[in-house]
């Protein structure tokens, strides 16, 4: 899954890769991490990932809630409440939470993503039981007060402003979205829109806490020098004891079918370096034609993946169009996918002579399909990642943590490399027919002010 292949540290160097081809097999990858889980009474389930290299641990706890669960006129809700999150509790002061960690050698932060809320401590193993108790004290904890609430709501304000309204491509950006899902709440910023920040309340706030943050939501990973014997009785002491809540409804918005193609254009004095995007509704693992989502993966390998790719060799290097090319694509939401293609034109090029060429390699790439000797290479370097990727020591609470929140399993995380391995020519070139539809895409242009 993309969550796997994107969260890898780092792509091999070509040497690497090289020594890789042919002698990748399925067995000698399988079992990308070798978790252990285990699930608490209150149905909180519990991760284990052991790595015995240094003697320090990655402590998180992921709530299987994000911006895509929010009510009307509340977008931005989440990653608000995750703000609020370092505020006091019934037991500590506000900000004591990271002045411990800090004390304590520990790095911590908090990220929302439109499926997931997670939290999370690197510290000495030892100091583990101490984050766990403050982690499942905020769990259900939280205080916060108006005079809180509101210089936290000037910080996300001003986070808005400095990543989004100050950098027209994350407006664009933001448009495109908007503009490409018809119903669904992925068309939603995960920051939220300005005008809902600026409405929401503390009550609306705590009753968010309240619905979505309980044990049954809620999913803890531990990554490190640390064994299941060693955390179980810790997990149960801390999060065990905290009751399990009534299951909350998760009632998203579906997503209709498409039938016309949109254009978004964004002209900017700012604009220093125009570019191109189409992005095409996909389906994932858990939304739609799921038995395209591993082929789609693999061709964005293929066809976008660094200056050996085929998009890249075509539209820089040998048609001089282009200062940059490349796709991506994502499947693994709760909801739909997401398939990019994406180029800046090289000085002087004009962007219609640029979009006519992408299209141009489109279509060819739809009629024409791809080769088996590109589908071997693209196995052999996605197969190498799974290899290194168990050297991080947080990697792989970060994908397992991600992939449970977002409603996947261990397995689909374990079994990447043999679901990878597994994807036919026949299979890639049925989803290339089944998905590039432009009814259902939305297409993109940053333009400097007053260029047409």
């Amino acid at each position: 899954m993309m969550l796997l292949k994107s969260l890898f540290v780092m792509r091999l160097a070509p040497v690497f890769v090289s020594l890789m081809i042919g002698s990748v097999s399925t067995s000698s990858l399988a079992g990308v991490f070798n978790p252990e889980t285990f699930m608490l009474d209150n149905g909180m389930q519990v991760v284990v990932i052991p790595n015995h290299r240094v003697p320090v641990v990655t402590h998180m706890v992921w709530y299987r809630v994000g911006s895509a669960d929010e009510a009307p006129n509340e977008s931005g809700i989440a990653h608000f409440l995750e703000h609020l999150m370092f505020k006091g509790t019934k037991k500590r002061k506000n900000g004591e939470f990271s002045e411990i960690v800090a004390r304590n050698g520990g790095r911590e932060n908090a990220f929302t993503s439109s499926d997931y809320t997670g939290y999370y401590q690197t510290i000495a193993v030892d100091r583990l039981e101490m984050v766990m108790e403050m982690e499942a004290d905020r769990m259900t904890n939280l205080v916060i007060t108006p005079e809180q609430v509101e210089p936290e709501r000037q910080v996300v304000l001003e986070e808005r402003r400095s990543r989004i309204e100050n950098e027209p491509g994350s407006i664009l950006g933001e448009q495109l979205n908007a503009a490409l899902f018809l119903s669904h709440p992925y068309r939603n910023p995960v920051i939220g829109w300005k005008h809902d920040i600026e409405g929401l309340n503390i009550d609306r706030i705590l009753a968010f806490y309240k619905r979505w943050y309980a044990p049954n939501n809620a999913i803890l990973v531990v990554a490190g020098d640390i064994t299941v014997a060693q955390l179980k009785p810790l997990a149960e002491k801390y999060y065990g004891a905290i009751p399990a809540q009534p299951a909350t409804l998760r009632a998203r918005a579906k997503e209709p079918p498409q039938h016309a193609e949109r254009r978004v254009t964004l002209r900017d004095n700012r604009v220093q370096q125009p570019s191109w995007r189409r992005i095409y509704l996909a389906p994932g693992l858990q939304w739609g034609a799921s038995e395209h989502a591993y082929p789609l993966e693999v061709l964005a390998d293929i066809i976008g993946s660094g200056s050996s790719s085929r998009f890249y060799q075509s539209l820089v290097i040998k048609q001089k169009l282009a200062v940059a090319a490349g796709v991506h694509y994502s499947g693994d939401n709760r909801g739909p996918g997401q398939f990019i293609f994406y180029a800046s034109p090289r000085s002087g090029v004009d962007m219609e002579v640029l979009e006519s060429a992408v299209l141009r390699e489109i279509d060819l790439l739809i009629e024409g399909g791809v080769t088996q000797d590109e589908l071997d290479r693209a196995k052999t370097r996605m197969l190498s990642e799974s290899i290194y990727a168990r050297d991080s020591l947080s990697g792989g609470a970060r994908v397992i943590g991600s992939a449970l929140a977002a409603g996947l399993s261990i397995d689909d995380v374990e079994n990447w490399p043999e679901n990878i391995s597994g994807v036919s020519l026949e299979a890639i070139n049925h989803a290339l027919k089944s998905v590039f539809k432009t009814q259902q895409s939305v297409t993109g242009l940053l333009l400097p002010a007053g260029d047409s």
